[in-house]
């Protein structure tokens, strides 16, 4: 079972996902900020990340920049599922490669399916940018 690491600041939206993504069968560890989200990264291990880009406190390229620093943590697939639109992030291709995103999916245009989806996808297949 694949254990992913959720961070997700709206406690709400945190708890749907949680529960899609546990009825999909994977293992999932919910963090609400980065801090929570290294000390949980550290603990958890985990094969994937899905991601919010906009945390309090500290934003997810911070999050990622901090955790690629660490040699263990370089290849955990991300997949940030931001309400940030895409435009506004994607276009800078080499920050996208330089921090890791395996896939970035808009908020407001993603199902849960969808989601799930892309999980299954980035866990089957190599680690590579998906624009």
């Amino acid at each position: 079972m694949a254990r992913i690491l959720l961070i997700e600041p709206n406690r709400i939206l945190a708890q749907i996902y949680r529960d899609a993504l546990k009825q999909g069968g994977y293992d999932v560890s919910v963090a609400h900020d980065a801090q929570n989200a290294i000390t949980s990264s550290d603990k958890l291990r985990p094969d994937l990340i899905v991601l919010e880009i906009q945390l309090i406190k500290h934003n997810g390229v911070e999050f990622l920049y901090e955790l690629r620093s660490y040699p263990e943590w370089q290849d955990i697939p991300v997949i940030v599922n931001s309400i940030v639109p895409p435009g506004e992030f994607t276009h800078n291709e080499v920050l996208y490669k330089e921090i890791g995103i395996n896939n970035y999916l808009y908020k407001p245009q993603t199902s849960l399916t969808e989601l799930l989806r892309t999980i299954d996808n980035v866990l089957t297949v190599s680690p590579s940018l998906s624009l």
